[in-house]
């Protein structure tokens, strides 16, 4: 949607303009009839964020997947072939969240152990930074919005294979990691591309999904680090044409 707003320069000179701005609506997750989550997300690639969302809340694969627009927002119906593992699941949530741990009723819970990460990428520092300067371009919403995240696929000579974007950064990755998932694409010695900072969820979706290196924009958080490095994930972080941090797992 456009919404009007008034531009103050430097100087105190005003002027009315339009803005379009992302959409974020609440997004009702419902898996094989129980109410899972309600995510804050960007309506489309609803599908792929059906299926990356349950890998990452390791779920597994859904049998189908159904969505609907509400008066409010949209319905993700999901079934999954064995129920048993989302009552379980829901049984450690305490609330609806808008991200990947809240409403996790304990630690052990909320910080599961991770598997190792078996991938392992050809890429360099080179390719990272030259798929990082060329992630703009791969982003359509952003370029309306200047409001949303993005997550990439990116060869192991840093050439962008596939972007999802959302207004959230966990959601934007889950799209990705569906969308890959729904196409039968691999990893195949890339390396996944963030538009944000590197935190603990977004480590355990790289993860879960088999990625063998996760880079990113922004800093990293200590715990991000040492999740990565006892998985085995290598990241690569604050990548900008400046600079570049490495960590080896």
């Amino acid at each position: 949607m456009d919404a009007s707003f008034l531009r103050i320069a430097p100087g105190g000179a005003r002027a009315p303009v339009s803005r379009t701005l992302a959409d974020e609506v609440p997004v009702a997750i419902e898996v094989n009839g129980i109410g899972y989550a309600v995510m804050m997300a960007t309506p489309a690639d609803l599908e792929d964020f059906a299926h990356g969302f349950l890998r990452s809340e390791r779920l597994g694969d859904p049998v189908e997947v159904e969505a609907h627009a509400a008066a409010r927002g949209h319905i993700l119906r999901i079934t999954l072939a064995d129920p048993a593992v989302v009552i379980e699941r829901v049984r450690h949530r305490t609330t609806d969240s808008s991200c990947g741990l809240c409403g996790i009723e304990n630690l052990e819970a909320a910080l599961r152990p991770l598997p190792k990460v078996t991938a392992v990428t050809s890429a360099d520092g080179d390719a990272v930074l030259r798929a990082a300067e060329s992630l703009r371009a791969h982003q359509p919403m952003n370029a309306v919005t200047g409001a949303h995240h993005a997550a990439a696929l990116c060869a192991a000579d840093g050439t962008i294979r596939l972007v999802r974007e959302d207004v959230g950064r966990h959601n934007a990755f889950d799209k990705l990691i569906g969308a890959m998932a729904r196409a039968g694409l691999e990893w195949d010695g890339g390396f996944a591309l963030l538009s944000s900072r590197c935190s603990y969820e977004l480590v355990e979706k790289a993860v879960l999904a088999g990625c063998p290196l996760l880079a990113a924009i922004s800093a990293p958080t200590a715990l991000a680090v040492e999740a990565a490095r006892e998985a085995g994930l290598a990241l690569a972080v604050l990548v900008r044409r400046d600079s570049l941090l490495w960590s080896v797992a």
